[in-house]
């Protein structure tokens, strides 16, 4: 032991591991690490990990496939206990593909795939899916504005055919449906969930002089852009136009006005992933799809529209 103080010996965990003594670590993969909303999962990881005595480790992607690929080895090499691939994505058939031989080739070393705010894969997988009520939110941020009079209502939504945006937007268009307002074409406009995409989509909405009392934002972070770009053409919120956003990031309660936007539990979604993930069992559960409920929070942006 004497020894063992004076060269700071350390025991091989990799060694350790092989000999099935040492719990893996939990590992996160997503595409940005710099959003406020994805770091919020990532809190949520690290705290349900840290409390079971498990490292949680944070990968980035970058929005390339080929890197989650390498992650997702590396993790199996790393004898993980799971993997949890945060965000929504394009659920195309090569997608769901590559999906479901992340979750058999993860079982097979006695890992667990966790889909954490994607959808289910359209066939039997060992795979655990942890999302949240994206379409029930997005119906109730669109009644919100309509109960208070507005009928022409702007929605920024996301990019068409990402899993969050597309459920999104069908959530807009349920509440359309269920107060009696025609479905227009010219006030569904897609974009990124940026800032910027949010500024230019309701500068260039206000140039073709489109017509609308509120605006929607599928986020935040669009909802900042739109409220930029309103200021700037020199409508007053929610005086002139009403608006809503969507995720309810810590900034949105300090905005002027006080932003009205739905509240999606990110904390609470990373620390059930890893909840899920390490008490699982081989077989399959009722847990094994997941889905949170949303909330509307109502602050200063919306007011009843003018007769």
């Amino acid at each position: 032991m004497a020894a063992v103080d004076s060269l700071h010996y350390v025991v091989n965990v990799h060694a350790k591991a092989l000999s099935g003594r040492v719990a893996g670590p939990v590992a996160l993969v997503l595409k940005d690490i710099t959003g406020p909303s994805l770091a919020h999962v990532a809190a949520g990881v690290e705290e349900e990990s840290g409390r079971r005595g498990r490292l949680s480790l944070v990968c980035s992607t970058k929005g390339d496939p080929k890197r989650e690929d390498d992650l997702v080895q590396l993790m199996r090499e790393q004898h993980a206990a799971a993997v949890i691939l945060v965000g929504g994505t394009e659920p195309d058939d090569a997608y769901h593909r590559r999906m479901a031989g992340y979750a058999k080739a993860l079982h097979s070393a006695g890992s667990r795939l966790v889909l954490c705010g994607r959808p289910p894969l359209p066939w039997n997988a060992p795979v655990t899916v942890v999302d949240y009520d994206n379409r029930g939110g997005a119906f109730q941020a669109t009644a919100h504005l309509l109960t208070a009079g507005h009928r022409r209502v702007l929605f920024l939504g996301g990019s068409l055919g990402f899993s969050s945006s597309d459920e999104r937007r069908l959530g807009h268009r349920d509440a359309l449906r269920a107060h009696g307002i025609p479905y227009d074409a010219a006030l569904d406009i897609a974009g990124d969930y940026t800032r910027r995409s949010g500024y230019l989509r309701t500068r260039e909405a206000l140039r073709a002089q489109v017509a609308f009392t509120a605006v929607f934002a599928g986020a935040d972070a669009v909802a900042v852009g739109a409220l930029a770009a309103l200021r700037e053409a020199g409508l007053q919120i929610p005086r002139d136009v009403s608006l809503v956003g969507f995720d309810d990031v810590p900034f949105a309660a300090d905005l002027t006005p006080s932003l009205t936007t739905v509240r999606v539990p990110y904390e609470e979604l990373g620390r059930t992933a890893a909840r899920l993930a390490l008490d699982r069992d081989d077989g399959p559960t009722s847990d094994d799809h997941v889905v949170l409920s949303t909330q509307l929070v109502i602050r200063d942006s919306v007011v009843r529209a003018k007769t």
